[in-house]
């Protein structure tokens, strides 16, 4: 081998060095998230252990919950979960709609505070590490300062329950006519001021107001603690009205899923994606599981 072709070799072996170990850099920058779905979308006749068994063979890492629920004890939940070997991805707090903590009636307030330290027992017994709230909704009769001030209030009154639990609070952004933007959204678990307490942000929900890149890089890693993936279509949106926005499958809207990706990349979340779309059976389940690793490697 002369002088010219061993510069020529040496070089292409050193450009291909480079690119292999690129790649791998890329490779290993992405954060290792997982994936679920809730209970509820699993359209399968038969036992929780049927069920939870059926969500994994469709290739899911986890399970969402909504908690508590009389017929879902800790006791079936751990069994479930050790016989199929999903994880709980989260917990939904079940009276958060019914009875907020924004109602001006105190009693009602009383109901969702009970009930959200009691799902935070729950998912410390279980090895779930937060429960989604609903803060509460802007009426007529609430306004935004006082969603605001009654929902922060009622928060602090569960943080010892989430800490003996060890189980967190993630607040979600829905169409509540409140807090639907990200500077607020911050602001909000700022004026809290607890590691307990951090945000479960919804993807698809965001999307009609503004773009949920924003919301990952305002947030951060700090204060992501789950994620819902929808879809959604302000086209749709235009044409039949608001919740006609949901009326899409997964990667058919206008979601911009790569920007979303490149976002949760930068901040380094790590974690759950949990699906929140129509389940059905476990061939619908399996594509849900599918379109859902499509959109992880956007």
């Amino acid at each position: 081998m002369n002088r010219r072709t061993f510069l020529a070799t040496s070089a292409a072996f050193a450009g291909s060095t480079l690119f292999t170990n690129a790649q791998d850099a890329a490779a290993k920058k992405r954060p290792k998230l997982k994936k679920a779905v809730n209970l509820g979308m699993c359209n399968i006749k038969g036992s929780l252990n049927d069920r939870f068994k059926a969500i994994k063979d469709a290739g899911f890492d986890g399970i969402e919950l909504n908690l508590p629920d009389d017929g879902l004890t800790t006791d079936k939940i751990i069994e479930a979960s050790k016989a199929s070997g999903l994880e709980v991805a989260g917990i939904i707090c079940t009276p958060h709609w019914s009875f907020p903590l924004s109602s001006p009636d105190p009693a009602k307030r009383e109901r969702t505070v009970n009930g959200l330290k009691y799902a935070l027992k729950q998912g410390g017994e279980i090895g779930c590490k937060s429960v989604l709230l609903v803060p509460g909704t802007v009426e007529k009769d609430v306004t935004y300062e006082q969603c605001w001030q009654r929902s922060i209030e009622g928060i602090k009154r569960c943080l010892e329950t989430a800490e003996q639990s060890k189980c967190a609070i993630a607040v979600e952004n829905v169409w509540n006519r409140f807090i639907n933007e990200p500077v607020a959204a911050k602001r909000y678990l700022e004026e809290i001021n607890s590691p307990l307490v951090g945000w479960h942000f919804d993807i698809g929900n965001c999307v009609t107001f503004g773009w949920p890149e924003h919301w990952v890089r305002t947030l951060g890693k700090k204060h992501l603690f789950n994620l819902h993936i929808k879809e959604y279509s302000r086209s749709k949106r235009d044409k039949h009205g608001p919740f006609a926005g949901f009326e899409v499958e997964l990667m058919e809207g206008e979601n911009d899923w790569p920007a979303v990706m490149k976002a949760l990349d930068e901040v380094g979340y790590e974690g759950y994606g949990i699906l929140e779309v129509g389940g059905g059976d476990a061939t619908r389940l399996k594509f849900l599981a599918e379109r859902t690793d499509k959109i992880f490697a956007c």
